[in-house]
């Protein structure tokens, strides 16, 4: 019998949704909750579990005590060994005492439920010595070592342990969450971890713009196109983050926020760096339509640091309502569109093909997966 270890990070992505851009820190974490912030790892941890069920004779999960896995697999009927004391709050440090723990039980994969943060802790415990890899619920997931979604996870999980994936090194990367607050993305290599490998479940490590005169030149045009005709009086345009979308604020003589969402109707911005709940206040009654671009590298237009556009906001502005575009380059890098909206159902309806504006009166059909 192949065995599992088992780890959640319970406060992971609580400040995605509330527009902190992440929950590293007690005093974060305290605002988050003030904000409204309600967990978010739990049940991404429950999902991925239940996926595992059909294999429950031939997988036996070790689970971290507590609100750290063991609650997880109580909820989804899942029996394990508990490894470890349960503790009301967690730490890095516990993250990192569980995973010791498990590797010296001698688990065939560790799988850990967090965002970068978590996997920097992982990897200070198991360096390369074990296979693990990520279900993605943080905020900020820029690292190689997640799984597209907690579904991924599972089909990876189960491949590896009962049909023997190959090996491979993936990054962990991290960003300095102040830095991110202010609209700086400072990201930095910390090392490397295996990761069972199966490349179409596995995300790949975010790759930056490049900051050439044709990359830029593209954003220009698309941006003039979106403000000279498809941009309509008194709709509410929700902009997700990124150059691309900052382009069209710069081009109106708007101060768009980098890395958060802001709204903008009539060529003003009337929200900076809005959380679902402003969002949702601000759409109500009104005519509203989202215009996100994909993550380099990785396709992502939902559910990576965009958290602010939740389920709720897309299901009130509608499927329809989703203006997606991207310069040449980052297509060619991407090919198909992702989604990880964190339900499950929603990212079911979103699956499919969208038109996606490339350069000044052009688009390209791109699936979305």
């Amino acid at each position: 019998m192949k065995t599992l270890g088992l780890i959640v990070n319970p406060i992971a992505g609580m400040g995605g949704a509330v527009g902190l851009k992440g929950t590293d820190g007690k005093r974060i974490l305290e605002k988050a909750i003030v904000l409204g912030a309600k967990p978010i790892a739990p049940a991404r941890a429950e999902l991925f579990l239940s996926r595992l069920k059909p294999f429950k004779d031939k997988i036996a999960i070790l689970a971290a005590a507590g609100n750290m896995g063991e609650y997880e697999a109580n909820n989804v009927s899942f029996k394990c060994t508990i490894v470890g004391e349960a503790k009301a709050e967690t730490t890095p440090e516990d993250t990192r005492r569980a995973t010791k723990e498990l590797m010296k039980r001698g688990v065939d994969l560790l799988v850990f439920c967090g965002g970068d943060g978590t996997a920097r802790d992982v990897m200070d415990a198991v360096g390369n010595k074990i296979p693990v890899v990520g279900v993605p619920t943080g905020v900020k997931m820029h690292s190689a070592v997640f799984a597209v979604n907690p579904e991924s996870a599972a089909r990876i999980a189960t491949r590896f342990l009962l049909d023997n994936l190959p090996l491979k090194e993936a990054e962990v990367m991290d960003v300095d969450e102040e830095a991110f607050r202010q609209g700086r993305l400072s990201a930095k290599l910390y090392g490397f971890m295996l990761v069972p490998y199966e490349p179409r479940l596995l995300q790949t490590t975010k790759i930056a713009s490049p900051i050439t005169e044709d990359e830029l030149r593209n954003q220009a045009a698309i941006a003039v196109y979106l403000t000279e005709e498809v941009l309509k009086p008194d709709v509410i345009y929700i902009l997700g983050p990124g150059t691309t979308t900052r382009t069209i604020t710069d081009l109106l003589d708007q101060k768009k926020t980098l890395l958060g969402v802001d709204l903008l109707r009539n060529g003003k911005i009337i929200a900076h760096d809005a959380n679902e709940k402003q969002i949702l206040r601000l759409i109500e009654g009104k005519d509203a339509k989202i215009i996100v671009t994909p993550i380099g590298g990785q396709g992502f237009i939902f559910g990576r640091g965009n958290q602010q556009i939740s389920p709720a906001v897309i299901r009130k502005v509608g499927k329809d309502n989703i203006i997606v575009i991207s310069t040449k380059s980052k297509l060619r890098q991407i090919r198909k569109l992702k989604v990880d909206t964190g339900s499950p159902e929603l990212d079911r309806e979103l699956r499919g093909h969208i038109r996606v504006i490339t350069d000044y009166r052009e688009e390209h059909v791109v699936p979305v997966e």
